[in-house]
């Protein structure tokens, strides 16, 4: 159990270096689109730790430099299953697996170090969070923003499909884990659960996605999700991510009222993703000032960490930094090393 406690001050100490709230990096995917990755494939983001662990790198040091307190690694899509499909063995996935954590984790130290140098700096050292993708992100099918897996889709089977990848992110060395775009309650309560039968030593924080502002994409309430999680001690932080930005204010303010643990949120641009062809649709967006403008509502109501998600960028983070940082209390103040 100290393992335990030393890591959940590492987070605690984070958030409180950054003076209240921490910056989540921002759109893993749209920045690797940017540099010109093709990645309209079912392992989507994930399809450069095969062809290209480089540009993944490079997109991290885009964030940490924009002033990024937490990366996300590139495993949100990567799965056992889905590494398998496309003809690697489980040795080759796992490694795949392992090099999305390392990748960032280097990027972090060869970043932190070249700061450190430099008496002047306002970076905090980056935590590197392992992510863990919803089953509907493995199906690619547009389900993680639904919540419908079907009645052949058990507690039991959620759990057997996340428990070697998690098993596979821990050891690779992350600082916590992220579980990310989760539906409906039932998957949320498998990640709890695995959490516990593992005996996972590091933090973790559960983001649902949501699609009206409300409720679950199941339709069940956040009441209801949260319920499942408040029992675990396990579950550092709660939130939301890839749902619309208008949707946030509101649902951190009802999060407050259903949970004690911190609220993380990492919301898209405001545009629609439409899952099954596979595309962006035209919709009223977030420009990067318009988000700051939130973020900092956000921050105001109570959020711990806040991001970007899909169609955010370096430019979006390092607004959202510069203008949370600005008011960071210039006191007791420790850096982590």
């Amino acid at each position: 159990m100290g393992g335990e406690k030393t890591h959940a001050l590492l987070l605690e100490d984070l958030i409180e270096n950054a003076g209240g709230c921490a910056v989540v990096d921002g759109g893993f995917a749209t920045q690797l689109e940017k540099h010109g990755a093709s990645i309209n494939d079912p392992l989507w983001s994930a399809l450069c730790l095969i062809k290209d662990p480089d540009l993944i790198k490079r997109v991290h040091l885009e964030y940490l430099e924009a002033g990024a307190d937490i990366l996300v690694t590139s495993s949100y899509q990567a799965t056992l299953a889905g590494f398998q499909s496309r003809g690697l063995s489980i040795e080759e996935a796992e490694s795949l697996l392992e090099k999305s954590v390392k990748i960032a984790v280097e990027a972090r130290d060869k970043f932190w170090v070249a700061k450190k140098r430099n008496s002047g700096h306002n970076y905090n050292g980056a935590l590197v969070a392992a992510s863990i993708g919803s089953y509907g992100a493995y199906l690619a099918d547009g389900s993680e923003y639904s919540g419908n897996y079907g009645v052949k889709v058990t507690l039991e089977k959620l759990k057997d499909f996340h428990r070697r990848r998690l098993q596979v992110l821990v050891e690779a060395g992350p600082d916590l884990l992220a579980f990310e775009t989760i539906p409906n309650k039932l998957e949320a309560r498998a990640c709890v659960e695995l959490l516990e039968e593992e005996n996972i030593q590091i933090p973790s924080w559960i983001c649902f996605s949501c699609v009206d502002g409300e409720s679950a994409p199941s339709g069940e309430s956040f009441k209801e999700c949260l319920d499942v999680i408040n029992k675990s001690n396990k579950v550092s932080a709660v939130g939301i991510n890839c749902a619309p930005p208008h949707f946030i204010l509101s649902l951190i303010q009802r999060f407050k009222e259903l949970t004690d643990k911190a609220i993380v949120v990492y919301p898209n641009s405001g545009e629609i993703w439409d899952g099954t062809a596979k595309k962006w649709l035209p919709s009223k967006c977030f420009d990067d000032e318009k988000f700051v403008q939130f973020a900092l509502k956000w921050r105001d109501a109570g959020a711990k960490l806040i991001g970007g998600c899909c169609r955010t960028t370096p430019s979006t983070v390092r607004s959202i930094s510069k203008a949370l940082k600005a008011r960071k209390p210039v006191s007791n103040i420790r850096q982590i090393a």
